[in-house]
């Protein structure tokens, strides 16, 4: 039985234990990151760079967010 204090790390922590769970399956910690090379249009990349001035995030970061929300 699990006292009311270890429940509520696990439940604040949930993230980092569900992290460590993803790596003992796969041996890749989900949160890493990798760098890739890709060919976008001229106007892919315009329209990146003003979302970035606008925002204020990175190039990366907007990609990753639209491509998590398909």
């Amino acid at each position: 039985m699990q006292s009311d204090k270890s429940k509520r790390i696990l439940k604040k922590y949930k993230y980092i234990f569900d992290a460590l769970e993803e790596y003992d399956r796969t041996r890749k910690l989900p949160l890493q990151r990798k760098r890739i090379d890709i060919t976008l249009s001229i106007k892919t990349i315009d329209k990146l760079k003003q979302l970035k001035e606008r925002t204020g995030k990175p190039i990366s970061k907007i990609i990753e967010e639209q491509v998590q929300g398909l």
